[in-house]
């Protein structure tokens, strides 16, 4: 049961980092060395994408060029064992264009991520996230 608390609280700590504006290799902390993050086709990434943690760490770095602020609203998780569920309200407030979007504008967004831990780092993250129409 400590084992499940404690992942929670990676994600969640992982989430608040993301929130904060944290990026680069800073965010390294939260993951294993040979993780691998999965973003499913969505709006924003029509085709998806599969990274290691090096691209991982570029992409954060690349959505503070796409957003002055983004928060997180958890509404359910759950652990179990190694791995934590998280069903969370998204908004950004986009500092370039994007679409139909100009910069300044917010975006929205469900999102559904599945995260596998091993000693209290991420190593695969799965995410679904499905974003309101622009």
């Amino acid at each position: 049961m400590a084992a499940e608390a404690n992942n929670l609280e990676v994600v969640r700590d992982y989430l608040k980092a993301l929130e904060s504006g944290e990026a680069g290799e800073s965010l390294a902390r939260f993951f294993a060395e040979d993780a691998v993050q999965v973003e499913f086709p969505n709006k924003l990434n029509p085709k998806g994408q599969k990274s290691d943690l090096a691209r991982i760490i570029e992409r954060s770095v690349q959505g503070q060029n796409l957003l002055s602020a983004q928060s997180y609203k958890i509404n359910t998780e759950i652990a179990r064992e190694n791995r934590v569920a998280v069903e969370a309200s998204w908004s950004g407030t986009l500092a370039i264009s994007v679409g139909s979007l100009e910069a300044g504008s917010e975006m929205r967004a469900s999102f559904a991520m599945f995260f596998e831990l091993e000693n209290g780092k991420i190593l695969r993250q799965h995410n679904y996230d499905c974003f309101e129409e622009w």
